[in-house]
C-alpha cells in the first residue's frame, strides 16, 4: 500500500511504516533544517518542502493512506497551550483538508496528550467530526510508548480513520504486558564520552556511533524545579524537542529535593549531571544507529529526535493497519 506523509519531520512514522511493508511514496516537511536528514534516511521517498498552507491537493499523489503529526506546541500543556489561537494549532485543518481531498483508505494523525485535555477537548472533538463529515470512521487512543517496548514514558494521542465504504471495524493494537525496556538496555553500551556543544557549529563526521553530541547550555529554573534523572533500571522521561529540557544521563544520582518546586544536583557529583546526547535520545526513541541526523546547530538535532514518533511504536500501529486490510481483502476474495 502506498502512503503519503504530512508534517513528516525526520520520518519516525515513515520508518515504522516502511518496516511494516508500506511504500512511503511522498512526504511534506517545511522546516529546512530537517530536509537533509529526511533525504539521507528516506532516499526512496519524494520530499516536498512547500508550506502546507499553500500546498494544493493536486500536487499530492493519490495514495492508500496518509500519516503525520501536525505541530504539537499549540496543544502541549507545558507551554502556552494556545490551541487554535496559535497559527501552528490551525495546521490541523490543513491535514483534514488534504485527507478530505485525497480520500485515502486510512489515515493516522498523532499529537500530544494535551490535545484531549479539558482545555482543548472541544477543539479535538470538532476535528473528529470534520473527519467523520469527510467520510471516515474515526477512533482515537492515548498510548504510552513504554507499553510498546520503547524505553521512555511518552503519552501521545493517535487518531486513526478508516474510510466508511470499508465495512470492517479497526481496533488499536492491544497492549501486551511485558517487562519494560529500560535505560541500561537502550544506552548502556554507549561508553564513549559524548562531545559537548552549546551555540557553536557542530563538527559532524560519520562514525560507528554518530550524533553522540550533547548540549551544555545552562540549566534554568524551570528545569531545576523537579528531578530529571531516571536510573539505569527505569525507562526514561519523555524525550523532548528542546535541547535545554532533555532528561539527564542515568550515571548521576537523582536530584536532591529542596522545596516543592526546587531541586539541586547532589553535592560532590555535579560533574555527572549532563543531558542525554542526541544519539542516546535517538536510541531511546528506537531509531537505529544507521539513522543519521544532519545538523550544524545541536538544538536542531534534539528537535528532530524529540518531535518524532518512535519508529517502534509506528511499526506496531502500521502492522495493525496492515493486518486490518489483509483481513478486509481476504473477506472479499
Amino acid at each position: 500500500m502506498e502512503v503519503v506523509s504530512l508534517f513528516a519531520g525526520c520520518g519516525g512514522l515513515d520508518l515504522g511504516f516502511r518496516r511494516a511493508g508500506f511504500n512511503v511514496i511522498w512526504a511534506n516537511e517545511y522546516d529546512k533544517t530537517i530536509h537533509e536528514t529526511y533525504r539521507r534516511n528516506h532516499p526512496q521517498t519524494i520530499l516536498n518542502t512547500s508550506d502546507i498552507r499553500i500546498l494544493h491537493e493536486d500536487s499530492i499523489p493519490d495514495c492508500d493512506g496518509i500519516i503525520g503529526g501536525p505541530p504539537c506546541q499549540s496543544w502541549s500543556l507545558g507551554g502556552k497551550s494556545l490551541g487554535l489561537n496559535d497559527e501552528r494549532g490551525q495546521l490541523v485543518y490543513d491535514y483534514i483538508r488534504i485527507v478530505k481531498a485525497k480520500r485515502p483508505k486510512f489515515f493516522i494523525m498523532e499529537n500530544v496528550a494535551g490535545m484531549i485535555s479539558p482545555r482543548h477537548i472541544n477543539a479535538f472533538q470538532s476535528f473528529l467530526q470534520l473527519f467523520r463529515d469527510a467520510g471516515y470512521k474515526v477512533k482515537y487512543e492515548l498510548l504510552n510508548a513504554a507499553d510498546f517496548r520503547i524505553p521512555q514514558d511518552r503519552l501521545r494521542v493517535f487518531v486513526i480513520g478508516i474510510r466508511k465504504d470499508i465495512s470492517r471495524e479497526y481496533f488499536f493494537p492491544k497492549v501486551r504486558r511485558h517487562k519494560r525496556i529500560v535505560l541500561r538496555q537502550a544506552i548502556g553500551d554507549l561508553q564513549s564520552a559524548p562531545r559537548p556543544y552549546c551555540l557553536e557549529n557542530v563538527v559532524q563526521k560519520e562514525e560507528i556511533i554518530s550524533n553522540h553530541d550533547y548540549y551544555v547550555g545552562e540549566f534554568d529554573e524551570k528545569f531545576m524545579a523537579r528531578n530529571r534523572v531516571r536510573s539505569w533500571d527505569e525507562v526514561s522521561y519523555t524525550i523532548q524537542a528542546q535541547a535545554k529540557n532533555e532528561p539527564l544521563h542515568p550515571q548521576a544520582p537523582k536530584m536532591q529535593y529542596i522545596t516543592e518546586n526546587k531541586r539541586c544536583f547532589v553535592a560532590g557529583h555535579e560533574s555527572q549531571y549532563r543531558r542525554l546526547s542526541v544519539r542516546e535520545c535517538a536510541r531511546i526513541q528506537t531509531f537505529p544507529d544507521w539513522f543519521y541526523f544532519i545538523y550544524s546547530d545541536i538544538r536542531d538535532g534534539y528537535k528532530m529526535v524529540g518531535n518524532a514518533v518512535p519508529p517502534r511504536l509506528a511499526h506496531s500501529l502500521a502492522l495493525s493497519i496492515k493486518d486490518f486490510f489483509i483481513a478486509e481483502y481476504a473477506k472479499n476474495v
